[in-house]
């Protein structure tokens, strides 16, 4: 079982390694690209590691059927950027595939996982409003739309693994168990 103290440092762990080192839009769109990828790369790696082929695949099912609904939506409902970049406005493709990602490893592996990867979701969908790349309904749009699929797709993994981040001020990391 995770602490609170753990679960907290592990927030503001994942929150300050994401953090923009300059509060510019540019800032906040690569600390909010590189936060999305992280969350892909647990997405997939977590399972990978772990050999369990199963939430592997569940977790391309998640995030590519997210990134095939916010494409078609950004295509059906063209929308001005609020940085006036591109009409690909609505839904935000990042926060829906942040958020697919996050219900994944919540579904799959329980709210330790999920508590700290919706953190580092939420921080995405923070980045893509402050980069003014979207708007606050387009972030809700694709954090719901991620959500959904990630736990419409994504099945609890058996209770023999259990992933355990933790914190103290020595160090952090995440313990992987499993019973045979």
């Amino acid at each position: 079982m995770i602490s609170k103290g753990s679960a907290g440092f592990a927030i503001a762990l994942a929150l300050g390694l994401a953090a923009p080192a300059e509060a510019s839009e540019e800032g906040w769109d690569d600390a909010g690209t590189i936060a999305k990828n992280a969350l892909v790369v647990a997405a997939f790696g977590v399972p990978a590691v772990q050999g369990d082929w199963d939430g592997l695949l569940q977790a391309g099912g998640s995030i590519g059927g997210t990134i095939l609904i916010t494409q078609g939506l950004k295509e059906t409902f063209p929308s001005r950027r609020p940085d006036g970049s591109d009409n690909k406005s609505f839904p935000s493709g990042h926060t829906s595939t942040s958020f697919a990602a996050a219900a994944t490893l919540h579904n799959r592996y329980g709210w330790e996982a999920g508590l700290p990867a919706y953190v580092v979701a939420s921080f995405v969908g923070l980045s893509r409003v402050e980069a003014r790349k979207h708007r606050v309904g387009d972030v809700l749009v694709g954090a719901a739309i991620g959500t959904a699929t990630g736990h419409l797709i994504t099945r609890k993994a058996n209770d023999r693994v259990q992933i355990v981040p933790w914190g103290s001020t020595n160090g952090a990391g995440v313990d992987v168990t499993m019973r045979f």
